[in-house]
């Protein structure tokens, strides 16, 4: 393996408690020094002066399409767009075709993760079979086979009785069951947040108390097993204050939250483009306010994007009909450090935190740090970097995004993978 040498840049590590200007030398994928003034003649120099040198950004919630979805994403475009955004590590959930509820499913996915991925993919498996909410899935088998969490993502399980077996059994693995929060019989078949937004466009809503009373049932069930219930894209401002009571009472909770959830309102649905459909959907300025509270003191463990790319005719369509879901790996830092950062609602070493070493640490994963003996998984960032998001220019097969067109400030220019440069001003060149 090559050697790489990044000099001068702003080291913010978070694992490390580490934010100084100086040197990362890289050998043989792992990071063998961090210091100022390295010297290596034998390696390729990368001048990082002026830029930040993040641990590769980990994204706990995307959705890649495989199995039996490709036509939207697969392994190889999500990765690609991932690394063109500074990512190293996703996971990527199990509401495919067929869901991936077996062991078998989650060994021959990571076998193909490593076979046509540029970045590390992680597979997460389905609570229950076929995502159905009647009866458990091969918990135990995916846990040994190498899930690194669980989900049914994209349904809420209906049955207590069934998710309560569900944290007992999974208890013994120290794996979490990551909930989508919404109660079904509140939400039907609303397509946005339910509000003076939705009454005015006439378009049926979905009550942020259908996601509080699911994020209340699940933190009591947790408690009562004992167990590590972490909430999906959280988006409610009720739900945020939920997880900061049941966190304070010592509850093994944890949450995450989008991009959209903390930078966007439902005053921008527009009913002629789909692009902002999202599930859970935008919610008011109340709940990104305290979405943004939440991020910053804790209550909110980390950033994930639900990056949920579709076929371009399928979002195409009259907005109540549209699926829900955007690509976010290509914009989540970027439209980060426009709306939030270089606004002062957040400091870039908390933002870092929680796009790194948190998700890392929650989950369980040998990642998210640059200490010397890790495995080199790097993030360059130029946080001055004007730079306007084109579709054209996406790696994902997705192209319908809220931000296409937009002028953001901030952008990841390298990312490194095991010591590999996969991409470079952004280009992936692997």
């Amino acid at each position: 393996m090559s050697a790489l040498l990044l000099k001068g840049g702003q080291v913010i590590d978070p694992a490390s408690k580490r934010n100084e200007v100086c040197d990362i030398l890289i050998e043989n994928g792992i990071i063998q020094k961090v210091g100022k003034n390295l010297k290596a003649p034998h390696a390729e120099v990368y001048d990082a002066s002026g830029k930040i040198v993040a641990p590769g950004l980990i994204d706990m919630h995307v959705h890649f399409r495989e199995p039996g979805q490709e036509a939207k994403e697969d392994f190889a475009s999500g990765s690609r767009a991932a690394a063109a955004g500074g990512y190293t590590t996703v996971a990527t959930m199990p509401n495919t075709s067929p869901v991936v509820d077996t062991a078998a499913l989650v060994r021959g996915l990571q076998k193909r993760a490593e076979d046509v991925s540029v970045i590390h993919i992680r597979i997460i498996g389905a609570v229950t079979k076929n995502q159905e909410g009647k009866e458990l899935a091969e918990l135990g088998d995916m846990a040994e086979a190498g899930a690194v969490a669980f989900s049914d993502d994209g349904h809420f399980d209906p049955s207590a009785k069934v998710l309560l077996s569900a944290y007992d059994y999974l208890c013994p693995f120290n794996k979490a069951i990551i909930n989508h929060e919404e109660d079904h019989t509140l939400v039907e078949e609303g397509a946005m947040n339910e509000g003076h937004r939705s009454a005015m466009l006439g378009i049926k809503g979905r009550p942020t108390v259908a996601e509080d009373i699911a994020v209340a049932r699940d933190i009591m069930l947790a408690e009562y097993a004992g167990a590590h219930v972490h909430v999906a894209h959280i988006s409610s401002a009720r739900s945020v204050e939920l997880v900061r009571e049941a966190k304070a009472r010592g509850v093994h909770v944890t949450t995450e939250v989008t991009p959209h959830h903390l930078t966007m309102t439902d005053d921008l649905v527009d009913p002629v483009d789909s692009s902002t459909k999202v599930n859970p959907p935008l919610r008011t300025a109340k709940d990104v306010a305290a979405a943004v509270a939440g991020l910053t003191d804790g209550t909110i463990d980390m950033v994930v994007t639900d990056h949920s790319p579709h076929e371009r005719e399928e979002k195409d369509r009259e907005y109540i009909y549209a699926p829900s879901g955007f690509p976010g790996l290509e914009t989540a830092l970027g439209v980060l450090l426009t709306d939030l950062v270089h606004t002062g609602k957040i400091d870039i070493e908390t933002l870092i935190e929680r796009m790194t070493y948190a998700p890392a640490r929650v989950f369980g994963l040998d990642a998210g740090t640059l200490r010397e003996g890790a495995a080199a998984d790097v993030a360059v960032i130029d946080p001055a970097l004007v730079w306007t998001v084109e579709e054209d220019n996406f790696y994902t097969r997705g192209s319908h995004s809220p931000f296409v067109g937009r002028s953001l400030k901030g952008k990841a220019v390298l990312t490194v993978v095991d010591g590999e440069i996969v991409m470079k001003d952004g280009v992936v060149v692997k």
